[in-house]
């Protein structure tokens, strides 16, 4: 006998209907079966968001859930699916055999360390994070650099909630809390945390050494001028390769040094963002430093692509025989339909590669996820998280 799913996730396409939505939420709880709910993740497009403080309660009530965390998002992941230019709500439930959730809400960036020092159990060791940020009133550079420096081996998923109106509103939500600055970081722990971070870019040209740095601005590549080596690197490019980069180059700054051969996975890609023909010097959404390895990128449709078929594949290798309970993929508002010319593109590629996974998510303002040992901010990018049981145990339902 089949047994229920570990993971069910579902799309409320309407507007507000209280009836409407209690029988969607017990419904999808009901897929389930009799395993308890370890946490939900909920996000909700722009029409919905004033009646968030309702939606929520009502989910916790109906769907039986204990942990609650998500986003406001303009575009919804539900299985396969995105839903770009979104109504209703993306709701995801996830019963881990073995695992805990523990959310940590905060107002403010530089106040998050504190209150999950404050909130978290003692003994508590998640084997990773998902953090929803609001994007207009919160540094989430300095939420991250501070985070990662409080649980250095914890990788962060999620990213950045998307608002609409002239001037954006988004909101973050927390069990029965609606946040419109700040955020939320949910640990699991029990279970392990594997993700695929795609920045949508591919390398060209040379491998090199950056050797004068002054803050974001890069002087010396290979002892030369950086402008001049960015120059050679288009110059040296085929002709279908300098069409495919008319969108620009990018830098791709190596993030672990100790790397025999950098791969495409090694670099964290960074916007070129001046560059000054006199001095020869080249500024970088970044902090470059001497001694740090640079190779060029491009981003194009193609590009991003082949790039999500490779990491999904490494995914799909890491995890192997282990059991594979549900997802969370969080997908940038510049990717999607526009940018590929088709719909459903990095939904769609994690269930061909990784298999039919429960999988919810949203369209965000800029994504989190691991390069090299560390989690980032990133842009233009498609970041995934499993989570997956323990590979030695048998594959059979627990």
């Amino acid at each position: 006998m089949n047994q229920p799913p570990h993971s069910v996730v579902g799309h409320w396409s309407g507007p507000w209907d209280e009836e409407g939505l209690v029988e969607f939420a017990a419904d999808l709880r009901r897929r389930l079966g009799s395993r308890s709910v370890t946490f939900g993740l909920i996000f909700l497009a722009p029409e919905l968001a004033g009646r968030a403080v309702e939606v929520l309660e009502l989910v916790r009530v109906h769907a039986r859930v204990p942990v609650l965390a998500g986003c406001s998002s303009l575009g919804l992941v539900v299985g396969g699916r995105e839903i770009e230019n979104a109504t209703g709500l993306v709701l995801a439930l996830h019963a881990l055999p073995g695992a805990r959730a523990v959310a940590v809400p905060f107002s403010r960036a530089s106040e998050a360390t504190a209150v999950a020092r404050s909130v978290l159990p003692d003994g508590f060791e998640p084997a990773g994070w998902l953090a929803f940020l609001e994007p207009f009133r919160t540094d989430s550079e300095d939420w991250i650099e501070g985070w990662q420096a409080a649980f250095p081996r914890q990788p962060v998923y999620g990213g950045l909630a998307t608002g609409s109106g002239d001037e954006p509103v988004a909101q973050v939500y927390c069990d029965g809390r609606v946040l419109d600055t700040g955020g939320v970081a949910l640990g699991v722990s029990g279970i392990r945390m594997l993700g695929a971070v795609a920045q949508g870019c591919t390398p060209v040209g040379e491998t090199w050494t950056i050797t004068r740095t002054d803050g974001n601005v890069i002087h010396r590549i290979g002892n030369r001028p950086a402008v001049a080596v960015l120059s050679e690197t288009f110059e040296s490019l085929d002709e279908e390769t300098r069409q495919r980069s008319r969108g620009g180059l990018f830098a791709g700054l190596a993030v672990d040094e100790y790397v025999e051969e950098h791969e495409r996975g090694d670099f964290l890609v960074r916007n070129l963002i001046g560059a000054d023909s006199d001095s020869g010097a080249l500024a970088v959404a970044a902090s470059p430093r001497s001694g740090q390895t640079i190779r060029f990128q491009i981003r194009d449709a193609a590009a991003a692509d082949e790039e999500l078929r490779h990491v999904l594949g490494r995914l799909r290798d890491a995890v192997g025989r282990a059991r594979v309970y549900g997802g969370c993929l969080s997908v940038c508002m510049g990717r999607g339909r526009t940018f590929f010319g088709e719909s459903d593109h990095d939904a769609a590629l994690v269930r061909q590669i990784v298999g039919p996974v429960e999988v919810g998510g949203f369209f965000g303002a800029g994504e989190f996820g691991p390069v090299g040992s560390r989690s980032w901010v990133h842009g233009y990018t498609a970041s995934l998280v499993l989570f997956v049981g323990d590979e030695s145990k048998p594959e059979e339902d627990l």
